[in-house]
């Protein structure tokens, strides 16, 4: 902020995480100074009736004191966003992982239970033929 604050930079953008769901997080790309100005909204100076606040403290130091702190919970929010972001993703993929290994032990299984029939059946049939032959 100091940078921005002596000029060295004109904008500053944040890239974060953004969270929506634990399947879903997308990239995403904010101005975070100058803050823009919200659109469709009227200012005092715009309405035909003029409000009269007093304000205490003063509209500077309330500024002064709000705006740092503004500021610094817009980019908390960012830092809580992405690490959100990062957990659901994980989630996502220890999901799918899991799925995986269970469709695989499931294959390895049935090709073991085939392997073992198929090796009883052999013995089986070795044992058969050894009756028939010493039976003459």
């Amino acid at each position: 902020m100091d940078a921005f604050q002596e000029g060295t930079y004109d904008k500053i953008y944040v890239t974060y995480g953004r969270f929506k769901n634990a399947a879903l997080q997308f990239a995403e790309a904010v101005q975070f100074l100058p803050v823009e100005k919200i659109e469709g909204t009227s200012t005092v100076e715009d309405s035909k009736m003029k409000a009269d606040y007093i304000f205490e403290p003063s509209k500077e130091q309330l500024l002064e004191n709000l705006i740092p702190s503004i500021l610094q919970t817009t980019f908390q929010k960012f830092l809580l966003d992405t690490n959100a972001s990062e957990h659901g993703a994980r989630m996502t993929a220890m999901d799918k992982a899991t799925e995986n290994a269970e469709e695989i032990v499931k294959e390895l299984k049935i090709s073991y239970n085939k392997a073992r029939q198929e090796a009883i059946t052999k013995e089986l049939s070795e044992i058969v033929g050894g009756a028939a032959a010493l039976g003459g």
